[in-house]
């Protein structure tokens, strides 16, 4: 396979390139995140932690629902804001407890559509939406939801732990469907039992307590090679990984499924001895998983296929979010 067309598309992926800005934005809140000095975690990872005391901490993230994917389907946009959110805490290893959100919009059959979408991610994912606030007056449909949860210190899973030596899997449930009216999101949970949807998060809290990760991520926006990059940017490491290898819906051809947003998938890295069991918890809640190559102390991040290699990010010189972070 022709690995450069691939690799110029995904570089200029607009789920990869409107990530650029957000160092521009957290650089603003160096000197004050940590104020109360109980952030041990901050920018560039799913979810940030607080020290709550007695080895817990608290973690907290929001996602704002991207306005094309609200102006394709509402409901779709309601029902996403839960199982982002409630993904970014198992992405971490922890507990989702609850959710609030700021709606904005005038159009009273719109809000129906999102709240209705809500409800249903509610009763999949069983994290209740507990307040928030409404904008009844704004000129634009949105809709933003932060997320509460609460695990071990000592269980974190983050996105800066990756060494040169360790493994890469991706993990993603196959048995989806590409969304009719938002073609980047592949819906794996909708037709799903909430059982099953959330067993898989629970899985995420049982790796973490065996500590069988030394980082991991949940696949978003910038799709798996871009949600792969910001890890290793985070961990200050590069990465080779076998094209083949990646798990994928064999509907769906590569440069399509490397952008795809998940409702179950993960890039992870992990000590070689970790990786048999990893594989096991997650094939248990229909995650396929795949050691798809290893982490190297060069910054790039190579794509392999047959006898082609290619760079896909150079770290040296390119960035999608700009941020190296370490636990506090």
């Amino acid at each position: 396979m022709d690995l450069k067309p691939l690799i110029d598309s995904i570089r200029n992926f607009e789920g990869i390139t409107r990530k650029n800005l957000i160092k521009d934005v957290t650089g603003l809140l160096e000197e004050t995140y940590n104020i109360s000095g109980q952030t041990i975690l901050g920018f560039g990872d799913d979810a940030s932690a607080l020290d709550i005391g007695n080895g817990q901490v608290v973690l907290m993230a929001a996602d704002g629902m991207w306005g094309k994917l609200m102006e394709a389907d509402p409901w779709w946009a309601g029902y996403c804001s839960v199982l982002v959110n409630v993904n970014d805490i198992a992405a971490m290893g922890g507990i989702p407890l609850g959710m609030t959100n700021v709606l904005s919009t005038q159009d009273k059959d719109i809000c129906a559509q999102i709240m209705d979408g809500i409800n249903e991610g509610v009763r999949k994912f069983n994290v209740p939406m507990v307040g928030g606030h409404v904008h009844p007056d704004a000129p634009y449909n949105s809709l933003d939801v932060a997320i509460t949860g609460v695990m071990n210190r000592d269980d974190l899973i983050t996105s800066c732990g990756a060494r040169p030596g360790h493994k890469v899997l991706v993990a993603m449930d196959l048995d989806g469907r590409v969304h009719p009216q938002f073609k980047l999101n592949w819906d794996t949970t909708t037709m799903k039992t909430a059982e099953l949807v959330q067993a898989q998060i629970q899985c995420m809290n049982e790796i973490a307590r065996k500590h069988l990760l030394s980082a991991g991520k949940d696949i978003s926006n910038p799709g798996t090679l871009g949600t792969l990059g910001m890890l290793l940017e985070a961990s200050n490491v590069g990465a080779t990984v076998e094209l083949e290898r990646i798990p994928r819906n064999n509907n769906v051809n590569w440069e399509d499924w490397l952008k795809l947003y998940p409702g179950a998938g993960f890039v992870l890295t992990a000590e070689e001895n970790n990786v048999e069991k990893i594989i096991e918890l997650l094939e248990n809640v229909n995650i396929t998983t795949q050691v798809v190559g290893s982490v190297l102390s060069d910054k790039k991040l190579y794509l392999t296929s047959d006898d082609d290699k290619e760079i896909v990010f150079d770290f040296y010189t390119d960035k999608i979010m700009g941020i190296q972070e370490e636990i506090s």
